[in-house]
Formats: structure tokens, C-alpha cells, sequence
């Protein structure tokens, strides 16, 4: 009997790759869209990668669903047997406003446990974030981040971004403890996601790619993330499904802190003709930059920060070592430039 899984937020750029491989293994896919027109978008972006793509539109399937809104999540829950919660919002920018990021993380969550509760689905992954580790300081004594640290959601210095993806995995993991015992919950955590889309419909991380090809800075900041391919990415959602020594354990994916320099010293080693800074910015010029770009603005408190993460725990579920940083970098890179994007 095939499996069906719920794909929420299937049309993000991390869900496409995850909806593929998923179809690629033999699942079924439910997807949901906030707009059942960007169905089509999905099924596009999908189809010219499958190794099969006969009889897509029976094996993708779409339902319209809202974080903020109770309307159809007990439907789309009908004959599903994983849910696989991806859908979350991440900005290039904070808003003004924090609740603008927490509210829908945090009640999208828990509004998609409920439903999967009341329908009886007990296996469910949950895309989280590294930044739900690592986004206080590293605790004295520690080399590096792993699954056992959390991030102080009430630490003035964490992002809206990072606050709402603690505080809806927080909830996630007391609403299995507390509400739903029976439920088998693995969390995913990926760090900054890169390598090729499936199409042009992709999200912040590429964007941060694009800037970086348009030669907009003349110089680079010195920050850095923990940083993942997205295949790797997509392959540990799909891997985890039938590993029950998964159940109740995060999962993060990284490879290795990839610095904005080293970023684009790849990209420029892969494109020379391009004009691409590789000189890190002073620290007061970016401070001074962030009064005039929020997006210059939200990276200040990342700069001079190198954060090691240990990636044991996901190397043992893929059985191997993780795709390159530097390679998914290019691989961006080069999407866009071919797409004629940057």
C-alpha cells in the first residue's frame, strides 16, 4: 500500500526538493499551497527532474491551506499517512513587527499537530532551523553546537526570524509530550540552504546568492552561517520516515560554517569574469551601511561570529558525509547565471 504524505508549504524552495525525492522513493504526495494556482508551479518544477514522472498528477496532489486560518486542515489530514510540516516564513529582512514571524510559525505548527492528532497520523517531521541551536552564544565548555543546545528566545540579540522558529519548535515538542504521547515527532534543522532550485520560484537563501552575482556590495561582511545542500536537506526529511530510532531526536543539517568570503571567493573562482567582491568589509563601514539597508542592518549582530556545529548525528542517518558548502554555493550560482537571473 503506497504511503501519502501531507507536504505543507509544498511550493517553498526546500519543499520542492523534498516533494521530488519523495515522489522519486515511491510516495505519494499531498501538498499544501495557500493558493491551489501555485500547484501547477510545484508540479512543473518537479517533473523534468523525476526519474518517473507518468502519472504525476495521481501521485501530486494539492490542498489550499492557511497557517493562519482552522479551514480545511482537517481535510487535507483525510488518508494521510506522514505529516511533513516545512511551511514557515523566512524574510530577507525582520519585520518591524515580531509577531508578523511567530504568530504563523508557531500557530501554523501547532495547528498542523492538531489536525494530525485528531486524524489518528502519528509520524511527523518537522522543518526547523539551526538558528533554534545556535542563535545565543555557544554555553562555556563547548567546542560546538549539537542538538542538545537550544536558543534563549527571550536573548534581546536573537533575530524575530530565530525566535519564532525556537518558539514553534518549542511547541511542537510540548504539544507531543503533553497532548499527544502516541505521536512519533523527528525534527529536521537545517542550516543556511543552498544549491540549484528546481525553478524560479525560490526563497531567501538564493536571493542572498543573487546579490552577491549582481555585484551590489564592494565588499563582503564578515559574517558566515552553518551551511547545508538542499539535497541533503530534502534527503534527510525523506530518510527519517521509516527510521524509528529517529523518532523524538533533531536532526541538524550542516555541513560546515561557510564565511561570506569564502562564499564568494567559490563563486568567483567558478565565474572570474564576473565582478564579484571578495574583500570583507570593516565592521563600522557595515554598521554605518545598516543605518540606511535593513537587509545590511539584520546581519550586524552575525558579524565576527564563526559558529562550529557537530553534524554527526545527521551524517549517521544519510550513512555518509555531507555535500560540500562551497559546491552548493556554485551550484547557485550557477542556476542563476544559466536562468539569466543575476
Amino acid at each position: 500500500m503506497t504511503t501519502t504524505v501531507l507536504l505543507t508549504g509544498a511550493s517553498g524552495y526546500i519543499a520542492k526538493h523534498i516533494a521530488l525525492q519523495l515522489l522519486d522513493a515511491g510516495y505519494h504526495v499531498r501538498g499544501s499551497v495557500r493558493d491551489l494556482a501555485r500547484g501547477a508551479e510545484v508540479m512543473d518544477a518537479v517533473r523534468p527532474h523525476l526519474a518517473d514522472p507518468s502519472d504525476l498528477d495521481q501521485r501530486l496532489t494539492f490542498v489550499a491551506l492557511d497557517l493562519n486560518s482552522d479551514d480545511g486542515w482537517d481535510a487535507a489530514m483525510t488518508g494521510v499517512d506522514v505529516l511533513m510540516h516545512t511551511a514557515s516564513p523566512f524574510p530577507l529582512t525582520q519585520p518591524k513587527d515580531e509577531d508578523e514571524l511567530i504568530r504563523p510559525a508557531v500557530d501554523g505548527a501547532l495547528r498542523a499537530l492538531r489536525a494530525a492528532r485528531t486524524a489518528g497520523i502519528t509520524r511527523v517531521i518537522l522543518t526547523s532551523s539551526t538558528v533554534a541551536i545556535s542563535g545565543s552564544a555557544l554555553p562555556p565548555g563547548d567546542s560546538s553546537f549539537d542538538e542538545t543546545n537550544w536558543t534563549d528566545p527571550t536573548d534581546p540579540t536573537v533575530s524575530p526570524y530565530g525566535r519564532s522558529k525556537t518558539l514553534a519548535e518549542q511547541a511542537a515538542w510540548d504539544f507531543v509530550r503533553d497532548d499527544a504521547p502516541e505521536m512519533q515527532l523527528t525534527v529536521i534543522n537545517p542550516g543556511f540552504v543552498l544549491g540549484a532550485p528546481l525553478d524560479s520560484n525560490f526563497g531567501t537563501s538564493i536571493d542572498v546568492i543573487a546579490r552577491v552575482l549582481r555585484g551590489k556590495d564592494p565588499m563582503v561582511p564578515d559574517i558566515g552561517f552553518s551551511t547545508v545542500d538542499v539535497r541533503d536537506v530534502a534527503e534527510l526529511h525523506v530518510t527519517v520516515i521509516d527510521k524509528a530510532e529517529t523518532h523524538g531526536q533533531r536532526i541538524m543539517a550542516v555541513d560546515r560554517f561557510l564565511s561570506f568570503q569564502e562564499l564568494a571567493q567559490a563563486i568567483k573562482s567558478a565565474y572570474p569574469d564576473r565582478r564579484i567582491a571578495t574583500r570583507v568589509a570593516p565592521h563600522v563601514l557595515i554598521k554605518f551601511l545598516g543605518l540606511f539597508d535593513p537587509a545590511i542592518k539584520s546581519i550586524i549582530p552575525s558579524l565576527g561570529r564563526v559558529d562550529k556545529t557537530d553534524n554527526s548525528r545527521a551524517m549517521g542517518v544519510l550513512g555518509r558525509g555531507m555535500r560540500q558548502a562551497p559546491k552548493a554555493a556554485v551550484a547557485s550560482a550557477a542556476y542563476l547565471i544559466d536562468n539569466n537571473l543575476a
